[in-house]
């Protein structure tokens, strides 16, 4: 199971490497967890629904993620071979059901953590060369990560677009301090 947010790498871990490794791990299990929310929305022909010819569906971008993070996590931190199809990430217009997309995704970022998992802190400085970059798996995670984050807001958009007023948010504020409506008095 991935680790929540504030979770420790590992029991005897308590330095800046072992708490970025934590944070990594947790918030790739956040975004994880709000893609699944999305999909448990959605049926199978939003995941191929395109606003234009040029845009990705949700299943593109799926398979985007899936194809970036082993390509970054799996290959260029854990070692895997590297077999990514970026164009075909893209391109691909199979019409996958949501439990296929759901299960790649939830497999892929399952072996990502436990990777993350296995990394010592003390290795966040080597130097790897990923995808034609030469970079240190610190910044590998970083931007692997942030670029998961930033396909699962685009997933949220879409996700949005296709429900419109039925969209359920997987988290609504309570109380003043979490910005909640009328909860300050106004």
């Amino acid at each position: 199971m991935p680790l929540e947010s504030g979770a420790s790498q590992s029991p005897g871990d308590a330095t800046i490497g072992g708490a970025f490794v934590a944070e990594s791990r947790a918030t790739l299990a956040g975004a994880h967890r709000k893609i699944e929310h999305c999909l448990a929305q959605l049926a199978d022909t939003d995941l191929w629904w395109r606003q234009h010819e040029s845009h990705n569906s949700i299943q593109n971008v799926i398979l985007h993620l899936c194809g970036n993070l082993r390509q970054w996590i799996l290959h260029g931190v854990g070692g895997e071979p590297d077999a990514r199809d970026r164009p075909g990430e893209f391109s691909d217009r199979t019409n996958r059901p949501r439990a296929e997309l759901a299960a790649m995704l939830r497999d892929t970022v399952e072996a990502c953590d436990r990777v993350l998992s296995a990394l010592p802190a003390a290795g966040l400085l080597e130097r790897r060369r990923i995808q034609g970059f030469d970079t240190t798996l610190l910044t590998a995670i970083f931007e692997t990560v942030s670029h998961f984050v930033g396909h699962q807001h685009q997933i949220v958009y879409i996700t949005r677009l296709r429900l419109g007023n039925v969209y359920r948010f997987q988290w609504t504020p309570a109380g003043a301090e979490q910005g909640a409506p009328g909860a300050n008095g106004s």
